[in-house]
């Protein structure tokens, strides 16, 4: 989302019990937009003209002093997907897959970038798994590959926080992924233009739990690329603006660790991407 002297970035702010839709600028502050939030704002025709020139609002906020929200708080669909990067892959001692592996989370459980995870008291198997998140900007169905790649409207940081003795409860994972409170996502909607590799990028990733660095990849290194994703999930159901795709996540998780390790109380989880943004949560253990 760009104009003179901005980066082309946006994500969403919190104002008490609303949100609204700002603009990154280059000065380390953010510009409202006037709209509640970057999903209601991808679903306007010409979006992009319209986050750089618009002033409805005008209000202009430190970022560092922002409370950032999920930068799509209320995404119709967040379809994440597994076992794509092939370290992973064979760190949990899978093959490699023909098709892409999906599964859902709920809106509930995303959280901001700067946002508490909580952990739930079910669970003593909370583990991290830093992803590339691609939204969705424009509403497609069984897209050919030129219109899934103008259907990404920009990446994002995301967390896929699982709790993986209930992931594997069962051979569905639903449970394990979508507790609520979960899930950072943000800071910001970083547009192709502005990566490199554009719909494709090669960004560097990381994660690391209480600064000791647990997940590093580039994230060329998917197996299924954002543009194939969005091809095969619009095969499924027809995405629109503001929808999510997490990406998957590479090696390092703390199940796959011998010992496993996970989030405690007071775990300090951190996610970067280079030229996207980053994620700092603490986890915290509800108290009766």
């Amino acid at each position: 989302m760009s104009d003179t002297g901005s980066t082309a970035a946006g994500g969403a702010a919190r104002h008490g019990s609303r949100t609204e839709a700002v603009r990154v600028d280059d000065d380390g502050h953010c510009t409202g937009l006037g709209f509640a939030d970057v999903g209601e704002l991808l679903a306007q025709d010409g979006w992009l003209d319209t986050a750089a020139t618009a002033r409805a609002s005008g209000t202009r906020h430190p970022l560092d002093a922002a409370d950032l929200a999920p930068v799509v708080p209320r995404p119709g669909k967040v379809v994440c997907v597994g076992l794509n990067y092939r370290n992973h892959i064979l760190e949990m001692g899978r093959e490699l897959p023909e098709h892409p592996t999906l599964f859902a989370k709920y809106a509930d459980a995303l959280i901001g970038p700067r946002d508490t995870i909580e952990l739930a008291e079910e669970s003593r198997q909370t583990d991290w798994e830093a992803e590339l998140a691609l939204v969705v900007g424009e509403t497609v169905r069984r897209a050919d590959e030129a219109r899934a790649r103008r259907a990404i409207a920009g990446f994002t940081v995301l967390n896929d926080v699982t709790m993986r003795d209930w992931q594997y409860r069962t051979k569905q994972w639903l449970q394990g992924k979508t507790f609520e409170a979960t899930t950072p996502v943000g800071p910001c909607l970083v547009t192709p233009d502005e990566l490199p590799g554009g719909t494709a990028p090669a960004l560097t990733m990381t994660c690391s739990v209480d600064d000791e660095p647990m997940q590093k990849a580039d994230t060329s290194e998917l197996v299924f690329s954002p543009v194939e994703l969005v091809r095969y999930v619009s095969t499924v159901t027809t995405l629109r603006p503001g929808d999510v795709i997490a990406t998957g996540t590479p090696g390092g998780v703390g199940h796959a660790r011998k010992p496993p390790r996970y989030l405690a109380d007071g775990s300090r989880l951190v996610t970067e991407i280079s030229g996207i943004g980053r994620l700092e949560n603490i986890a915290r253990r509800a108290v009766d």
